[in-house]
């Protein structure tokens, strides 16, 4: 573990849930470019002008947040195998970048697939967030919070 690392993330716990959020995050981002960049025309095609325009915004806001996260993710791969000190980690460049997670006013006119698609990276997005801000508040040594909580329970239980 990378030293300097506090003591509640450097559990067996947080390995696999970094790994599994990354996970989450590349099968989604293949699934959202397989979508958006296939079956999805039909979709698009079928839409009015304007909605077009929305439906290629939206896809555009899906790969930046599922980029973003995937970025973080990385880097706290990078604290768990001791490559990046978890207090670096902690600072603006390594932090999750922010990304509108509202759906536009058209979302209700968008096809199905994909609002499925842009609802959940909004939900994989904040739920990195959540993540984030307990790394953060964890490096500056203010734990608290539901995961932390977990994290105490099952620390107890092994």
């Amino acid at each position: 573990m990378a030293s300097g690392m506090p003591q509640a993330f450097s559990d067996p716990v947080v390995a696999p849930l970094i790994d599994a959020l990354y996970t989450e995050a590349m099968l989604l981002a293949d699934e959202a470019r397989g979508y958006f960049e296939y079956e999805g025309r039909l979709d698009r095609d079928a839409l009015a002008p304007r909605d077009r325009i929305a439906f290629s915004c939206e896809s555009l806001r899906v790969t930046t947040r599922l980029m973003h996260v995937i970025a973080w993710l990385l880097g706290r791969r990078a604290v768990l195998a001791g490559e990046l000190e978890a207090a670096r980690a902690s600072e603006g460049e390594w932090r999750l970048g922010l990304v509108t997670n509202a759906l536009e006013d058209h979302g209700a006119r968008l096809p199905e697939g994909a609002r499925r698609i842009i609802d959940a990276s909004i939900d994989l997005h904040a739920r990195a967030a959540r993540l984030d801000t307990q790394f953060a508040e964890a490096e500056a040594g203010g734990l608290s919070g539901p995961a932390n909580a977990l994290l105490d329970r099952l620390r107890q239980i092994y």
